[in-house]
């Protein structure tokens, strides 16, 4: 907190209050840097939240789902046989819009009417958004909450139909060995990236915590955990 300029001050918010106020701050930090990065990454954007129950369903690669969903609740055996993996609600998603023909031909004559039909990038195949990221903003972490965020990974990787979006976690978590538990390890999620990165490792080392300078050290250069800056420049790629 010295690091960071920071203080306490005032009543403590509910861990739920605290969360909901992390991805609303993930949220603007994308909106103030991912959309000025055009130059690298053209495009239609937006970034924003889900709502309701199936808000997934309205991307290109779920959009399946919502027909698994409206089976699962007309038969009780199915649902209990699905349970609820295919419900995921992505806290932070980055969502690029099809683009239409005369943006895809402006440089000369790339596609026509008869040839690349199925691709999702042309909205004259596919009126439906295309989930680019999803990002799980944890405030903290506990065990089970790093377990929520894996297996909401894992779901996004299950049930695509197509391209897999990016899936991270940001997180503000100050122990190592709580970053630890879904930073490493892979398949799951792409990385974590810390909010003050830099500022925790200056702390253990100062401080001489060994171990959890080590554990911070493996992550990084097992590129598994990186600082928030470093998001927009991956969600790029």
């Amino acid at each position: 907190m010295e690091r960071l300029g920071a203080s306490t001050g005032g009543v403590r918010l509910a861990a739920q209050m605290s969360g909901k106020k992390f991805e609303t701050i993930c949220e603007r930090f994308l909106l103030e840097t991912f959309l000025k990065l055009g130059h690298l990454r053209p495009g239609q954007w937006e970034i924003g939240r889900l709502g309701g129950r199936l808000g997934i369903a309205r991307f290109d690669q779920y959009e399946h789902l919502a027909a698994l969903d409206k089976a699962a609740q007309k038969d009780p055996e199915l649902a209990a046989a699905l349970g609820s993996d295919y419900l995921i609600k992505p806290d932070v998603v980055i969502i690029r819009y099809p683009e239409e023909d005369e943006v895809i031909n402006a440089p000369e004559l790339l596609v026509n009417e008869g040839q690349a039909r199925l691709t999702s990038l042309r909205k004259i195949n596919n009126p439906r958004p295309i989930l680019h990221a999803s990002i799980s903003c944890k405030w903290t972490l506990r065990s089970d909450r790093a377990q929520n965020a894996r297996s909401e990974g894992l779901n996004l990787v299950r049930n695509r139909k197509g391209r897999l979006p990016h899936i991270v976690v940001v997180t503000g978590e100050p122990t190592p060995n709580r970053i630890a538990s879904i930073a490493l390890g892979t398949g799951d999620i792409d990385c974590v990236y810390h909010f003050a990165l830099q500022e925790l490792v200056a702390t253990v080392n100062d401080q001489g915590f060994e171990d959890a300078a080590g554990l911070l050290q493996t992550m990084i250069q097992g590129k598994r955990l990186r600082d928030i800056a470093d998001l927009p420049l991956d969600l790029v790629v």
